[in-house]
């Protein structure tokens, strides 16, 4: 009996049973009209802004995924000058400028079609300053095992073994051929959003083309895709998704390289990428009223006012945990006790804050909407069940996971 889903005598015939994504993809369709809307409606400048944040957030997050830290303002300013196609920030490592051009560059290129030299340009960013590597910007050529291990070095636990090295050319073909047929119009193989870009991303990890790098690259490929059925860059960023549920998105990728009958996999996916639609709409609409408030307290404020209201803006739209206090204030400003009281008192006035409570047990959240992303679940009779999470947020810093 096949270990692997490439060793199947039917690879790469995917199953999946008819009609299990129906009521998601119905609501990803609605909530990619929403999101479109809520983009177009915030104006030219704020457009920019949220595009730069939600590249940068995917940036970060795809990175953490597999263990590498990078710094938010390095990578940041590497997305700005990557979109107005400037001078590359040389203070910052070629692996933040690597994953910004990469991923400028899957905005960029959304509606052409899928091609090797395409992935190979993408690998060769994704490795930026790597040396380590003989295969950078080139299929794997190595003849031992590439798997997917992890525990001891004398017992370790083999999650996923891919195709050999000599299979890799071939099997990408049949991959790349499968991705630009399923987009067009009246494609062979013609799919939902959520099924399409589901499948893409299990197909190309199954395969595991390079010696490294795989993960970040196939969650590009599945950016690409749902960006395709948008006609638009995708704004979802599925990877600050896919970081909070890393356990749960390991054990669903390792369930699906041992099968052809993908359901599972794809309610997964399905769910996860509704989520990330969901927060991505929620950080829009926060990136746009933040916009707005700055505009309208801006002159108002002193530096050190705009240094911790902009501290806590960076948390995006779940809110700046347990409010600004005068201590909290004070560390982040270095003000003393009276001038922090005074600060926020006048950022009060201003209407960038919300005073709660009184004395020393005040506190003040910013005068902005926030909202609470649910987690969502594809059940096996294909509906789709939300609860609500408790707090979400975009880590400032990587935090060690499997290298891919």
């Amino acid at each position: 009996m096949p270990q692997w889903n490439w060793q199947h005598p039917d690879w790469p015939t995917w199953r999946l049973r008819k009609g299990s994504l129906v009521q998601a993809e119905r609501l990803f369709a609605e909530g990619c009209g929403r999101l479109l809307t809520t983009h177009e409606r915030s104006g030219p400048g704020a457009s920019e802004r949220i595009m730069v944040e939600r590249v940068v957030d995917e940036a970060m997050t795809t990175s953490t995924i597999e263990g590498e830290a990078l710094d938010r303002a390095s990578v940041q300013s590497s997305v700005r000058r990557a979109l107005s196609f400037g001078v590359p920030d040389r203070s910052a490592s070629l692996a933040e400028r690597g994953i910004a051009e990469l991923l400028i560059d899957v905005c960029r290129s959304f509606p052409l079609p899928l091609e090797v030299a395409t992935l190979h340009r993408w690998h060769a960013m994704v490795m930026s300053g790597r040396t380590d590597l003989a295969d950078v910007g080139r299929w794997r050529t190595r003849s031992e095992p590439m798997q997917v291990v992890s525990g001891r070095l004398d017992r370790p636990t083999v999650h996923f073994e891919a195709p050999p090295s000599k299979r890799v050319p071939g099997e990408m073909r049949q991959f790349i051929d499968w991705f630009n047929s399923s987009a067009a119009a009246g494609g062979r193989a013609r799919l939902g959003p959520l099924a399409r870009a589901g499948i893409a991303h299990l197909w190309f990890e199954s395969i595991h083309p390079y010696a490294d790098g795989n993960g970040r690259i196939g969650r590009a490929i599945a950016e690409k895709a749902l960006a395709q059925s948008m006609e638009h860059p995708s704004l979802t960023a599925l990877s600050p998704v896919i970081l909070a549920r890393r356990s749960d998105y390991y054990r669903a990728l390792a369930a699906a390289s041992t099968t052809l009958d993908i359901d599972a996999w794809q309610r997964w996916f399905a769910g996860a990428a509704l989520q990330a639609q969901a927060r991505a709409l929620a950080e829009i609409e926060f990136i746009t009223a933040k916009a707005r408030l700055l505009a309208s307290v801006g002159m108002q404020l002193n530096v050190r006012q705009e240094k911790a209201l902009l501290r806590m803006m960076s948390e995006g739209s779940q809110g700046f945990e347990g409010g600004m206090t005068a201590s909290k204030y004070m560390a982040i400003t270095r003000a003393s006790p009276a001038t922090a009281t005074r600060d926020l008192g006048g950022l009060a006035e201003a209407g960038a804050l919300v005073p709660h409570g009184a004395r020393r047990h005040m506190r003040y959240e910013l005068s902005l909407p926030t909202r609470t992303v649910p987690t969502f679940e594809v059940r096996e009779d294909g509906s789709v069940h939300s609860t609500p999470l408790t707090r979400a947020r975009s880590p400032r810093r990587g935090s060690r996971g499997r290298r891919d």
